[in-house]
């Protein structure tokens, strides 16, 4: 399989991974409050033309939306877009959801004032492509917003765990916590914008214990189900799940019993 071919395999893959259980779920246990900050850091006025990439299931372009922003959001995965407009009508506002592809994104240049990204852009193969459509695509003088799991945090040594047991990437692809350094960052992103600063956060992980956490995110979280999938039948999913469990229990802040972990992720804004 030539280069080209093995990556657009895997973002076929990436399709049904992230179709997979139910990231709505995920989403709003988890994360919505990552969506909402960067909206706040970025403070889009209304009539602002905002871009989502990647938004999954509208954690930042919804908010955007609310603040009278005009929002478009874009992912790769239909389902996850579906889930968006239910939770944009019940929120009542308007966004425009398309379906595509954040390394070619189908769009003008410099067509919006603020592009955000919120742990989407990083699970995009090829980092340089995905960066250069940012930039592209946000008019001068405009904003670039991105939040992804650094590779220190809890998602990414949940990740790091998850790794061995699956297939290797492919020539060319990038491990998405790299998205989550500074310096892949500002590589990426540095010679091309005319201001970047850097903020490191967290947003707290909470449920029963490590081992209802751990099944949680074997239920509802893609990339947990599909290894979870494929590993059973090989008589390898509870190693994983082994695994899985120590770390979340090493990481366990709670002391009552129950589960509570701080997961963090990098803020980057960028002026362009």
């Amino acid at each position: 399989m030539t280069a080209t071919a093995a990556l657009q395999s895997l973002k076929d893959r990436h399709r049904t991974t992230w179709a997979a259980g139910d990231y709505g779920a995920v989403a709003d246990a988890l994360v919505l409050e990552i969506g909402e900050r960067i909206v706040e850091r970025v403070a889009p006025g209304p009539e602002s033309e905002v871009l989502d990439v990647a938004t999954g299931t509208g954690s930042a372009a919804i908010p955007a939306a609310l603040r009278g922003a005009r929002v478009v959001g874009l992912d790769l995965v239909g389902d996850l877009l579906d889930v968006a407009r239910r939770r944009a009508a019940h929120a009542g506002v308007d966004v425009e959801w398309i379906e595509g592809d954040a390394e070619d994104l189908p769009f003008a240049d410099g067509s919006f004032d603020v592009v955000l990204s919120t742990l989407g852009v990083q699970f995009t193969p090829r980092h340089e492509d995905s960066a250069r459509e940012l930039v592209r695509v946000c008019r001068p003088g405009g904003t670039i917003a991105v939040a992804n799991w650094t590779p220190q945090g809890y998602i990414g040594r949940f990740f790091k765990t998850l790794s061995p047991y699956m297939p290797p990437l492919p020539e060319g692809a990038s491990p998405p916590p790299l998205w989550g350094d500074e310096g892949h960052v500002e590589r990426l992103l540095g010679g091309a914008v005319a201001s970047l600063e850097f903020e490191r956060s967290t947003v707290d992980f909470v449920h029963e214990s490590p081992e209802s956490f751990i099944a949680f995110m074997a239920g509802n979280y893609g990339p947990l189900v599909m290894a979870r999938n494929a590993l059973t039948p090989q008589g390898r999913w509870e190693d994983l799940r082994r695994d899985l469990i120590e770390l979340s229990a090493a990481s366990n802040l709670a002391r009552d019993g129950r589960f509570r972990v701080p997961s963090e992720y990098l803020l980057a804004v960028a002026r362009t």
